[in-house]
């Protein structure tokens, strides 16, 4: 198989997976730090089972990996840069001529906050 057309499956897939809007935060959540599906699940508002299922998927595709810590599991990005990655995507939410002046606010929240996690303070 060309090179161009394995990779640009494997993009497709990894795309896919990231294709919800819970898994995307959950990236996100990931992107600085290690944290267990309950404080995920309270991050993202939705219940434990459904986070662990999101979970799942990211770790079917190696996206995450898990850490036990006893009974605890600790989830965490296998590759860091997929969050910034998201982050640099939102650069093409904003140049879409046809976002509202309120999707240009939350998207300059979102990046504030995104960044924010991706290079905490000292």
């Amino acid at each position: 198989m060309p090179y161009r057309v394995a990779i640009s499956r494997r993009l497709a897939e990894i795309l896919s997976v990231l294709a919800h809007p819970a898994r995307l935060r959950i990236v996100e959540e990931l992107g600085h730090t290690e944290l267990d599906v309950a404080s995920l699940s309270r991050m993202l508002s939705i219940s434990h089972s459904r986070t662990s299922q999101h979970l799942g998927q990211l770790r079917a595709h190696r996206l995450v990996e898990e850490r036990r810590e006893g009974r605890q599991v600790f989830y965490h990005l296998r590759n860091p840069g997929l969050a910034r990655w998201l982050l640099e995507g939102l650069d093409v939410l904003e140049s879409d001529a046809d976002a509202t002046s309120e999707m240009k606010q939350q998207l300059q929240r979102a990046r504030a906050a995104w960044s924010l996690r991706q290079h905490p303070s000292p």
